[in-house]
């Protein structure tokens, strides 16, 4: 998918500036044309002479050198590839593109071209995690162009954490992916969704559940059947139409009945749980509707059980696991909880306190944890750009990890 493809690399200034050289090599192995621009700060950890000797092409550094600009100036950088890798992508430079500035030669391309960009940062985790950055890296990518985080390791700092950036090979492998016509990174993937609320009966009137509309949980299972995955929905009642690149769908009112649908569809390759399981059913249920004259009526309730639990300490576990909180407040501290005691690889938390309103509508803002704890926050947007994010920025790193 890579053969004959003009790849633009532009290497800023990292530590791990030095990885930009392997990756070169792969991208020449893959019969690749590859170019590179440094940037003043990048030449600072290796040199350019290293960086040409692997391209076979000339370094460009320089906004104002009139025999770059005569060879190939900066608009024909920015027209004649067919992608821009930023590797690595630093704090400043990510912040400056992110504002429109344009004082070098790899800013003034960037803000030239059509061409696709990607960017593959790398910096101390609590750069990283800085609200500065994760709003400069929402505003790049809501112009169209690719953030794919670092990740989770040891840092050059001594610092443990996202931040580092991932290794070249998986560069390429983002890259093949994306230059498959269908993009499909999650192609192979066998996947299990759920999705809405639970209803627990009372009577045959009555029922115990929850505000989900089921929204947020049907963007996922779209995105990720969309992105290649062969996906299984496991719906809880809601409005919602099954989307049309759905196969398997199965359609369930009461926790126990989503617990034995996850149950009987597992192995899986991935897990989402992203329904809103009632956590509690009447132990009694009556066949007749209780009327209100029965003013002594006691409601006994007792647990149902935890889906997401049950899956992610299963013998035949899914190699990653994410689940989902709704919270109201504390929500750092009941995410982290969570995720600990449900055994998740990733958490999303919501707040779905009223100033939010969440449920019910086509926007969302979600807090991600791992195990070392916070990763990122993605500001109010569209559910499904929500989940495309979730799944092309953190759920596929961790897949083919």
């Amino acid at each position: 998918m890579l053969e004959n493809k003009k790849i633009l690399i532009i290497i800023t200034g990292s530590v791990a500036s030095y990885k930009a050289l392997y990756l070169i090599r792969l991208l020449r192995k893959k019969n690749c044309e590859v170019n590179c621009i440094m940037t003043s700060s990048a030449k600072q950890f290796i040199t350019p002479l290293s960086v040409s000797s692997l391209t076979g092409n000339k370094v460009y550094d320089e906004l104002f050198s009139l025999t770059d600009e005569i060879e190939m100036g900066h608009i024909s950088l920015a027209k004649i590839h067919d992608a821009i890798v930023v590797a690595p992508a630093s704090a400043n430079f990510i912040s400056k593109v992110s504002n429109g500035l344009a004082n070098d030669l790899a800013s003034t391309t960037i803000l030239a071209t059509n061409s696709p960009v990607f960017y593959f940062p790398a910096m101390n985790v609590n750069m990283w995690n800085n609200p500065i950055i994760q709003r400069n890296v929402n505003t790049i990518e809501t112009f169209g162009q690719f953030v794919i985080p670092g990740k989770k390791g040891e840092l050059a700092c001594g610092d443990n954490g996202y931040g580092r950036l991932i290794e070249p090979e998986n560069i390429v492998e983002y890259l093949t992916g994306y230059f498959k016509r269908d993009t499909k990174i999650f192609k192979g993937t066998k996947a299990l969704v759920t999705a809405g609320p639970t209803r627990e009966p009372i009577d045959p009137v009555r029922y115990i559940s929850n505000n989900s509309s089921g929204i947020q949980g049907y963007a996922m299972a779209e995105e990720l059947a969309s992105l290649g995955a062969e996906v299984s929905l496991v719906s809880g009642p809601t409005n919602l139409k099954i989307p049309k690149n759905i196969k398997k769908v199965f359609n369930v009112n009461t926790a126990e009945e989503m617990y034995k649908a996850c149950k009987n569809n597992i192995p899986r390759d991935l897990f989402i749980s992203a329904a809103a399981v009632t956590d509690w059913k009447s132990e009694t249920v009556s066949r007749r509707k209780i009327k209100k004259t029965n003013t002594q009526n006691n409601l006994k309730l007792s647990k149902n059980p935890d889906i997401l639990k049950y899956v992610s300490f299963h013998s035949k576990r899914p190699k990653l696991v994410v689940g989902f909180a709704a919270e109201t407040n504390s929500i750092y501290k009941n995410a982290t909880v969570k995720l600990i005691q449900k055994n998740c690889d990733l958490l999303i938390a919501n707040d779905v306190s009223n100033k939010s309103k969440v449920f019910g509508s086509n926007m969302n803002a979600v807090h991600i944890f791992d195990r070392k704890g916070f990763v990122a926050t993605i500001r109010r947007m569209q559910k499904n750009s929500i989940s495309k994010k979730i799944l092309k920025g953190y759920v596929h790193p961790l897949l083919i990890t």
